[in-house]
């Protein structure tokens, strides 16, 4: 990929192998993905190291949430080229429930909360039995609203809570990826506060995670690196602090 800007560097990332030595923690290759007849992802490629927070930016329809469930092997959008390895694990020949037993964690943009059920058994359905790290009181003492509420009906949540709630269902399963697809939608600025703050927690912890966010500039507080995605495609790949730093890129890829 040549360069688009004389003021910034675009860097695709290909991992240096493809069969699972690759020492990069998660990597994606050449990824093409399909909704019916529209050519969604374009031959997306990037890595990501363990512990990394990745913000996948771009505007609207650029291919972010198709690239999330991509990786998480979602029946749609359609994968038919490319390679996805997570923990020397190959994630491209896998079902969706294969690839969260193999951790990874996708909490979509609609957060798919369980009706008719509370906070807690929302919680414990989302454990993998036994519980290898993240207990319940372990969920609660990162996620303190949540124990006040443990016994609420779930859908009775606001907003914020329920966001809280969907990630924690994440990490309940002890997961090593987890995708954050448009965290802060929909929520007040002090919620949007407090969502990050659990995030740089989950950060803190360790835990690779890949944010797709609109509000770029909270996504790239929080990230190591940013990749910027424009039709489909790869633009830029760098550190999440260069594109807070270039006026133009964010004007021209992310309109901010």
């Amino acid at each position: 990929m040549t360069n688009i800007n004389a003021s910034y560097r675009v860097n695709p990332v290909t991992p240096v192998t493809r069969t699972g030595s690759d020492p990069a923690f998660f990597s994606c290759w050449d990824i093409h993905s399909y909704y019916g007849e529209s050519y969604i992802v374009q031959g997306v490629s990037f890595d990501v190291r363990e512990g990394e927070v990745l913000a996948l930016l771009g505007r609207n329809g650029a291919g972010k949430t198709s690239t999330l469930r991509s990786i998480a092997r979602v029946d749609s959008p359609q994968v038919t080229h490319g390679e996805i390895w997570l923990d020397h694990k190959p994630l491209h020949n896998m079902k969706s429930h294969e690839a969260a037993q193999n951790g990874v964690a996708l909490v979509p943009e609609d957060r798919r909360i369980i009706a008719g059920m509370t906070v807690e058994e929302n919680l414990i359905l989302s454990q993998i039995a036994p519980p290898i790290g993240w207990s319940i009181e372990r969920i609660y003492e990162h996620f303190p609203r949540l124990a006040e509420r443990r016994s609420q009906e779930a859908t009775t949540l606001s907003g914020g809570e329920q966001q809280m709630l969907a990630v924690a269902r994440a990490l309940a399963r002890d997961i090593k990826l987890l995708l954050l697809d448009e965290p802060y939608e929909g929520l007040a600025p002090v919620i949007v506060q407090e969502i990050e703050r659990i995030v740089d927690g989950i950060k803190k912890l360790g835990i690779t995670t890949i944010i797709v966010e609109q509000n770029a500039v909270a996504a790239l507080r929080l990230a190591d690196r940013a990749i910027i995605l424009d039709m489909g495609q790869v633009v830029f790949d760098g550190m999440a602090q260069e594109v807070l730093d270039n006026q133009e890129l964010r004007q021209q890829y992310l309109a901010i």
